[in-house]
């Protein structure tokens, strides 16, 4: 719920769309309720993919922006009809490439949400930090970098004069 429905409704709303939280986390919770018997049970926001149909680069017009996720559903649907054979292609590619290709594929919504999180210079050194701490893949006392970036880049943000 927390590594994909909170992000997910901050990229909603940090582009400009206002949705309730409390309808989409009913009708995905609802939704993992009568489709866990078979088989269902991780339906969420997805961040990421919501991260790439809410950018500029799916539509320049925001009120056009969701052909993006419906798009993103139908070659869903096909990926998971062809589950076992996408799954076989991917194993056979060396795990080096998979992850350049996914990281490629993030390039725009990394570089818009960096350049969102430095836009303001009075908090351009906690937001460095957040970002540097979550991708260092940091983890103590079995917590991961998420939630250290996030604790260390509030520390920044409190420690640093006229930034509070």
């Amino acid at each position: 719920m927390s590594s994909q429905n909170v992000p997910g409704l901050a990229v909603l709303r940090a582009n400009g769309y206002r949705t309730p939280a409390s309808p989409l986390i009913a009708w995905t919770g609802l939704a993992g309720l009568v489709l866990a018997p078979f088989g269902g049970y991780q339906f969420n926001l997805a961040a990421i993919t919501a991260a790439i149909c809410m950018s500029p680069e799916a539509d320049s017009d925001p009120q056009r922006r969701y052909l993006a996720a419906v798009w993103a559903g139908i070659f869903y649907v096909i990926t998971g009809l062809l589950g076992a054979t996408v799954a076989s292609l991917f194993t056979a590619l060396p795990g080096e490439l998979v992850a350049a290709i996914a990281g490629i594929a993030l390039f725009g919504t990394i570089g818009g949400s960096l350049a969102g999180a430095l836009a303001e210079e009075k908090e351009r050194e906690a937001a460095l930090v957040t970002f540097l701490v979550t991708a260092s893949g940091l983890t103590l006392f079995g917590i991961g970098g998420a939630f250290w970036g996030l604790v260390l880049g509030l520390a920044v943000r409190r420690a640093l004069p006229g930034r509070t």
